[in-house]
């Protein structure tokens, strides 16, 4: 062997050695796979409405005389909330009371000649056709009369609808009128509403892959609804409400826009701290039970999928693909398909590995 062929080979040989030197078997923190319960949250943005939002518009058009109420104000049923001018009215209500009189009146004469005509008749005196026309007045005057106390009732009813009354309990919002505008019953903006405020509806968006998953899980829609846990509402400044709600009704129609379906809880506000139109979040709890749960620094992701690090008897960690459960805290992830108990995994730093790889495991 020629001089240089032996430096080649004593090279190679050093540099052999300072390469497996240099990658040593690092230290990895490994868990053994356990089931065990836990609770995922999942967060909706949320509107809260009233559970009656009841837009208040006139009945009768005329200049707004008196508002008997305040903005915020709590109103029993039946209460009066507006006055509408009542002049016309009232006249007309007088004009259609004067016409029924009137009738009345009529009527009176015509049955009184009527009878007259009748015992005519019956001596002989009159002809039937005298005594037809006689039953014809009185049949119109009847008739008469009979329309004079549907407008009575008419310009009662409207002159009533003067005075506008709360349609039920509740609280008064915004009055964007004021005494002496002209109102109708098309006018674009109402009087005012009326929100009963005593329960509020919460109402957020879930998908429609998670509609499906309840749907399948509990059998039945109405099943899954009855099953859902009581959920948390956050305010706007980030507080919790201190009471819990409890989900009432799911949509069956699915938004073609944004692929989600709305979702209706029910708060009591014995306090008054909701109020319609605020915004908030709604928390909703998820149990698992008897799952095996894994920290999120044991994973990888691929895309929407997952993977973990196995560790076998010779401390070499092989890829596992590996299914979650939707739900996340962000620290850990529930583990649908691809490991069982007992199995050994890289617990952090799965990021660092490869396939196939020498470690050496710092056992939990």
């Amino acid at each position: 062997m020629t001089l240089s062929m032996v430096t080649l080979v004593l090279l190679s040989s050093c540099s052999g050695k300072k390469t497996q030197q240099q990658m040593p078997s690092a230290n990895f923190e490994t868990m053994t796979v356990s089931t065990k319960d836990v609770t995922m949250t999942s967060k909706y943005s949320a509107t809260i409405r009233g559970r009656q939002d009841i837009d208040i518009y006139p009945q009768v058009s005329g200049t707004l005389q008196r508002l008997c109420v305040i903005e915020g104000q709590k109103v029993a049923k039946g209460q009066t909330l507006f006055i509408i001018d009542q002049v016309p009215y009232q006249a007309a209500l007088n004009t259609a009371v004067a016409a029924q009189k009137s009738a009345n009146a009529n009527l009176a004469t015509a049955q009184l000649t009527y009878d007259s005509k009748k015992t005519l008749f019956d001596d002989g005196i009159i002809s039937d056709v005298e005594l037809q026309t006689a039953q014809n007045t009185l049949l119109s005057a009847k008739a008469q009369v009979g329309q004079a106390d549907a407008q009575v009732v008419n310009a009662r009813n409207n002159l009533s609808y003067t005075v506008v009354k709360s349609p039920a309990n509740g609280v008064v919002g915004t009055l964007p009128y004021r005494q002496g505008a002209l109102v109708s019953s098309n006018m674009a903006q109402p009087l005012t509403t009326i929100s009963d405020n005593n329960q509020m509806y919460v109402y957020f968006s879930i998908s429609e892959a998670q509609l499906l998953n309840m749907t399948r899980e509990s059998g039945s829609l109405e099943a899954a609804i009855g099953a859902m846990p009581d959920v948390t509402l956050l305010l706007v400044d980030g507080s919790e409400y201190p009471y819990k709600g409890k989900v009432e009704s799911v949509s069956g129609v699915v938004d073609r826009s944004t692929g989600t379906v709305q979702v209706r809880a029910a708060f009591n506000n014995p306090e008054k701290l909701l109020h319609s139109g605020s915004t908030g979040s709604v928390i909703i709890p998820t149990t698992y039970k008897d799952k095996i749960v894994i920290p999120a620094t044991a994973t990888v992701q691929l895309q929407d999928k997952f993977k973990v690090y196995l560790v076998d008897k010779d401390n070499i960690a092989h890829e596992q693909l590996v299914t979650t459960e939707p739900l996340s805290n962000g620290k850990e992830f529930v583990i649908k398909d691809g490991l069982k108990v007992g199995d050994v995994i890289v617990a952090e730093g799965a990021g660092m590995l490869r396939d196939g790889q020498d470690i050496k495991p710092n056992k939990d």
